[in-house]
């Protein structure tokens, strides 16, 4: 689960971080009075969305006056923000941060991630603040510097020193980094984080280290104990599809292809989409129905793949271990009773029972086409697609 910025950086200050005063806006005269509340004479209004590299995108103004302020604001509020992460479709901005403007003298770069490879959380710092990581990697990978965190220990001061002197800072900035490094790697452990990302942090003229930029992830599997991070989802920065599917335990995500795809397991989703790829035709989404197929949650899963106006035919595949055909079957029935399908539906059904499932598919009167293996399934798909596309 990701969060807005200006969330990420109320958790890191509760965790001793240092970060630019700030308040978030809804309106552009809330704009204006969060300004006036904040005081000083140079402010940033920044668009908040779910996405990096807002800046090059025309997603953070600075502004030396009020109006400014409110014409920026304005100018973001309702607006859907494109940037290089959020893909054409854009992400839309509900809420603007505004923030004090404070001048710096040099932009870092301080990144906390889980290397599941690794099983460790890694650091990741560099002189280079302001530049995408990829970008640092690929022009410079001499420039990042990296710790590895032993979990029995965790991140030892000694280690946040070596960053902070790698970094190229002085005395007094170094006793001011590492309380930095060490607080955000906290605030990273102990809210479950996957990812966090201060790009830029910041030394000001007066030595102070700033987080000028917030970016958190959590872990989806431990937000039951986290339930201060869990009120912090913002579903319009989602898939609705996405959204939707999660009230009904489905696992959904929306690709850019033709062919809907409904299957118990994640593997054999995966599976099924690469051969899907493999026949010449594309998927629509990722869809693990899950276990237990249940006639509602299978009619859940047909009105979520028809909610995607590119979707041309759909796929079932269902392998029976846990459950059995002829109960699944009789939930694909079911369900292609229930909800309209206006689009060729191909089945596949393997495991348990399967004679007997294949049998209620026979008789059920449906316009449905049948195939016995995945290689199957996925040609006749893709067929049934080009044909429903002509």
């Amino acid at each position: 689960m990701d969060v807005h910025e200006y969330q990420a950086k109320e958790l890191l200050a509760s965790f001793g971080v240092a970060v630019p005063k700030g308040a978030v806006a809804f309106s552009p005269d809330q704009a204006v009075y969060a300004a006036t509340e904040l005081g000083g004479s140079f402010w940033a209004v920044k668009a908040q969305i779910h996405a990096g590299a807002r800046g090059k995108a025309g997603g953070i103004k600075l502004c030396r006056t009020y109006n400014e302020v409110r014409d920026a604001a304005r100018d973001l509020l309702g607006k859907r923000l494109v940037t290089l992460q959020t893909g054409p479709e854009g992400k839309p901005v509900q809420r603007v941060y505004v923030e004090t403007a404070d001048p710096f003298e040099r932009e870092l770069y301080l990144g906390y991630v889980l290397d599941r490879k690794a099983e460790r959380v890694r650091v990741i710092a560099s002189q280079r603040g302001g530049m995408d990581i990829e970008e640092i990697a690929a022009k410079e990978p001499e420039a990042l510097i990296q710790v590895v965190v032993e979990p029995a220990v965790g991140l030892q001061q000694f280690q946040a020193r070596e960053i902070a002197f790698q970094l190229g800072l002085n005395i007094k900035q170094v006793s001011a980094a590492v309380k930095t490094i060490m607080n955000a790697y906290r605030a990273f452990r102990d809210c479950d984080g996957t990812m966090l990302e201060i790009n830029p942090l910041v030394v000001t003229k007066d030595d102070r280290v700033l987080a000028l930029d917030a970016k958190m992830s959590f872990d989806d599997n431990a937000l039951f104990r986290r339930r201060n991070i869990a009120d912090m989802h913002d579903p319009s920065q989602g898939d609705p599809r996405e959204a939707q599917a999660a009230e009904h335990n489905l696992s959904y995500i929306g690709l850019d292809g033709e062919i809907g795809c409904i299957v118990n397991g994640a593997g054999l989703a995966m599976a099924t989409m690469d051969m899907i790829k493999h026949a010449g035709g594309e998927p629509a989404n990722f869809l693990d129905v899950g276990g237990g197929a249940s006639p509602d949650r299978v009619a859940t899963a047909f009105r979520l793949v028809l909610s995607d106006r590119n979707v041309k035919a759909i796929l079932v595949n269902i392998f029976a271990g846990i459950n059995r055909c002829d109960w699944v079957a009789e939930g694909v029935v079911k369900a292609a009773r229930e909800v309209k399908i206006d689009v060729p539906l191909v089945v596949r059904l393997a495991g348990t029972n399967v004679e007997e499932g294949q049998k209620i598919l026979a008789e059920s009167g449906l316009d449905l086409i049948t195939a016995d293996t995945l290689t199957e399934a996925a040609r006749k798909a893709v067929e049934a697609c080009h044909g429903a596309k002509h």
